[in-house]
């Protein structure tokens, strides 16, 4: 299995396919397996690279790295071990501010930046008591709280078994990446993203719950080449949610990045 060492730490990855390389880039305590169905499409014609984060799947569990800059560290350190040539970093929920944060941090080493349903601006603005709330409940009864919190996640097209198998990987994760809520609480993208000379995707789920479709919105109004994109039929993960319809909208999107970037 591959394994690169970044920060110190070995970070498990997956690498499927040649092509334009995509880096899928999880959300909070899952895993890289929540992009199998991009796996199972995307590596036809594209490079599909995905990682488990630090304390997250088969990735190593130190108990330090879990902050906004660690992660990004990890990102960019992958990137580099790699070689990846101008990666597009497609990034879910937290992991979509991980990717806006390394996009804007080291724009020369990116290609363009996809966020799937990322909370931006959110968790500081408008669900600050709720974060915490939730914060409090995972310190106490963690299996409790994640198993009352992770269906409200999707949508009303995906049943028990997927609720049953994110709750499986956030349980087997470091209880240390809990200390990244307060992390995401303190952080807002929009002053970067007028400055961001990438391409920059904004993909939300019209049945989303956690974070209002209008974030997505401003956040790609405030990019300086930014969209957005409706998955129809989806809650917080489109891409497991409705993989079929996410996959084409992404390959169109990567598709209209590699066109910007030509012409």
């Amino acid at each position: 299995m591959p394994y690169a060492t970044v920060q110190g730490t070995e970070l498990f990855y997956r690498d499927h396919g040649t092509g334009r390389p995509l880096l899928l880039v999880h959300g909070w305590a899952t895993s890289s397996r929540v992009w199998e169905a991009q796996f199972a499409d995307l590596a036809t014609d594209h490079r599909v690279i995905a990682l488990d984060c630090r304390g997250c799947g088969r990735s190593d569990r130190p108990d330090d790295g879990h902050t906004m800059a660690g992660n990004v560290a990890d990102l960019l350190g992958l990137v580099e071990a790699l070689d990846l040539p101008s990666p597009v970093l497609v990034g879910s929920s937290i992991g979509a501010t991980f990717a806006l944060a390394a996009a804007a941090a080291a724009p020369e080493r990116v290609g363009g930046v996809v966020s799937v349903d990322g909370p931006g601006h959110w968790p500081g603005t408008g669900m600050a008591a709720e974060l915490q709330a939730v914060a409090a409940r995972l310190a106490s009864d963690r299996a409790t709280a994640v198993r009352e919190w992770v269906p409200t996640w999707y949508g009303t097209a995906v049943g028990p078994e997927l609720h049953e198998r994110t709750l499986a990987q956030i349980l087997d994760s470091s209880p240390a990446v809990d200390n990244l809520f307060p992390q995401a609480a303190g952080y807002d993208p929009r002053p970067l993203l007028p400055a961001l000379d990438l391409p920059a995707a904004f993909l939300h789920g019209d049945q989303e719950t956690q974070i209002p479709l209008a974030v997505s919105r401003t956040l790609a109004g405030l990019a300086r080449h930014g969209s957005l994109h409706v998955v129809e039929g989806s809650g917080h993960m489109p891409h497991e949610e409705q993989p079929a319809a996410f996959n084409q909208l992404l390959r169109a999107v990567v598709r209209d990045m590699s066109a910007r970037v030509a012409a």
